[in-house]
């Protein structure tokens, strides 16, 4: 092989490693093809702020009118994975809270965060349910589904609210609906899970 020939096929093969390797580091462009769907799991409910459990209804309030009682705070985590080459957009989420069977309240969120190409991002969502509207909520919706399980709405909303410090009964999230875009092409998944597990 003639020494020229010899060094002008090093030199090609050489800008040809360059140029393959710069290619490695461009992003792929989003297509429908290629979006792969985030993964998403439950990393923890919590209670951040504990008051205990107390109802009142017939005292005066000095302004307005009703009853009130001891709010119940929660954050759910959850834990979202990109796996593909390009950072993806978590463009809204609503899930449904339930203790046990019954449905406690519908989080809407539609904050947005970026999760870069390969990372996981934690997503915390915090809600507050009341006492009033969760017996209204289990009278309206499960009084024959109570019935049917021997327990009464003040029953059910005692234990849960006096158990959930200890994670003594399961919470379960469902209905879930979480959109993730990346430069036009969009991605609605369902969720789902319990806790604890």
């Amino acid at each position: 092989m003639p020494k020229k020939f010899t060094v002008l096929l090093i030199a090609f093969m050489f800008g040809m490693g360059v140029l393959f390797a710069s290619c490695a580091g461009i992003p792929t462009k989003p297509t429908a093809a290629n979006f792969k769907a985030p993964k998403i799991a439950l990393e923890i409910i919590e209670v951040p702020q504990y008051d205990g459990y107390w109802v009142y209804s017939k005292m005066k309030p000095t302004k307005g009118k009703g009853g009130g009682g001891a709010a119940l705070p929660l954050a759910v985590t959850f834990n979202i994975t990109n796996p593909n080459s390009y950072p993806v957009l978590l463009d809204g989420y609503r899930f449904t809270i339930a203790f046990e069977d019954f449905d406690m309240i519908t989080v809407k969120g539609y904050d947005t965060q970026w999760i870069p190409a390969g990372k996981t991002n934690q997503l915390r969502a915090t809600t507050l349910i009341t006492p009033g509207t969760a017996v209204g909520s289990l009278m309206v919706a499960y009084g024959f589904k109570l019935k049917e399980k021997g327990m009464t709405a003040w029953g059910a909303l005692e234990k849960w609210w006096t158990t959930i410090p200890d994670m003594a009964f399961p919470i379960n999230i469902h209905e879930g609906s979480f959109t993730f875009t990346a430069d036009g092409v969009s991605k609605i998944l369902p969720f789902k899970a319990t806790y604890p597990e």
